[in-house]
């Protein structure tokens, strides 16, 4: 399965696990970020961190950690 943090900007893609521990998973899941949510990776920092997502309907980062422990489509 690819993950958010293996997605390449410009791409759409759509959630399909949430990974990580109670308190992470719930932070993910509390900024909008569920299974089946489409999410548009519209940029990636040069070093990789953070990754810069649209969902929906607002601009979100993501720490390249967290990313990876969404599965995507």
């Amino acid at each position: 399965m690819q993950t958010l943090k293996e997605t390449k900007p410009g791409s759409t893609v759509r959630a399909t696990k949430i990974g990580g521990d109670g308190a992470v998973k719930r932070r993910i899941m509390e900024m909008g970020i569920t299974k089946g949510v489409e999410i548009h990776v519209r940029k990636v920092a040069p070093l990789g961190d953070p990754v810069e997502v649209t969902v929906r309907g607002y601009e979100l980062s993501l720490r390249k950690a967290d990313a990876g422990l969404i599965e995507v489509e």
